[in-house]
């Protein structure tokens, strides 16, 4: 089915094609700059490091819905090995396969297309089976290290987690933005809180999958009009699923992705931050969210940290 109308009218209003010239591969991330670097650094004030991913283990959050986004098979390789012969220094090695985006990562903005397209007008083939994301790769990405700030949209609704059916709306994140206490600035990192991984935490693999509250396909113009660097959620889908608009699947990753050059994180681990930022009365701090350069990746593994 082809995309509808209401689609093409949101992607115009939110296209960043060219924006940053015809060769760009970063999209947003050129609004993370060294002023920006600085600001973000003077949040830090007590020191305090809140760790946002979760672990990666065979038991993950994938549910084999995807093919091929399997969850980390980790295998030891060596174990206590005397390399150089008896007596000598042991060691242990060990490897793991897993999906890219199968635990707390970040989509690339490879991760799709639509019409043909990738971001900034790129040919959607550009993506091949054995080099993988030939322009556009994660490996292109400069270090995202920036001010976070954390839109706890369930604490906006007085609640722990949002319904299945939540659709979280710009209205939703208006209201967490006054909760927080301090406006959404051109570079920040975007953290939505659902608190739908709270599912997960509690052994709900199926539950936390689908159906999910998650970003509304009104959201991307709020983020464009924001000029925000990149935006991240505690769920898997990232939007919400099923999809708020019957037969059109995953626009919100089309317009992130594709229109604005935006990346988007899912599974991120945001309850510890939540209870932080409501103790210390503030939900701006430094945020470093560097994703793991696989080349010609479509998307990265990525071990958060918010330092408050």
């Amino acid at each position: 089915m082809p995309l509808p109308q209401e689609f093409h009218d949101l992607a115009r209003q939110v296209n960043n094609w060219g924006r940053w010239g015809p060769d760009d591969e970063i999209g947003t991330l050129n609004l993370i700059t060294e002023e920006t670097v600085r600001a973000a650094a003077a949040c830090v004030r007590s020191g305090h490091r809140v760790p946002l991913a979760l672990p990666l283990r065979h038991d993950g959050v994938q549910t084999g819905a995807v093919p091929g986004r399997i969850n980390p098979l980790h295998t030891m390789t060596a174990v206590n090995h005397e390399l150089f012969g008896p007596g000598t220094v042991a060691t242990s090695d060990d490897a793991v396969t897993m999906g890219l985006q199968a635990g707390t990562h970040w989509d690339g903005l490879t991760h799709v297309s639509h019409s043909g397209r990738l971001y900034n007008g790129r040919p959607a083939d550009a993506v091949t089976a054995h080099a993988g994301a030939t322009v556009l790769g994660v490996e292109k990405l400069p270090p995202v290290v920036s001010r976070g700030v954390l839109l706890d949209v369930a604490r906006a609704h007085g609640t722990d987690r949002l319904p299945d059916g939540h659709a979280v709306t710009p209205e939703d994140l208006d209201a967490a933005e006054e909760l927080a206490g301090t406006r959404v600035r051109a570079g920040d990192v975007v953290l939505v809180r659902t608190g739908q991984l709270r599912r997960y935490l509690a052994g709900e693999r199926a539950a936390y999958a689908f159906p999910s509250p998650g970003l509304s396909v009104r959201t991307p113009r709020w983020f464009h009009e924001r000029d925000v660097a990149a935006v991240a959620n505690d769920t898997l889908t990232f939007e919400i699923f099923p999809p708020e608009i019957e037969g059109l699947w995953m626009p919100v990753h089309a317009l992130h992705l594709v229109e604005m050059g935006m990346l988007q994180g899912q599974n991120w681990n945001l309850e510890e931050l939540s209870e932080t930022c409501a103790e210390l009365g503030r939900h701006a701090f430094l945020l470093s969210a560097v994703a793991e350069p696989f080349t010609g990746g479509a998307g990265a593994p990525v071990a958060p940290v918010a330092l408050l």
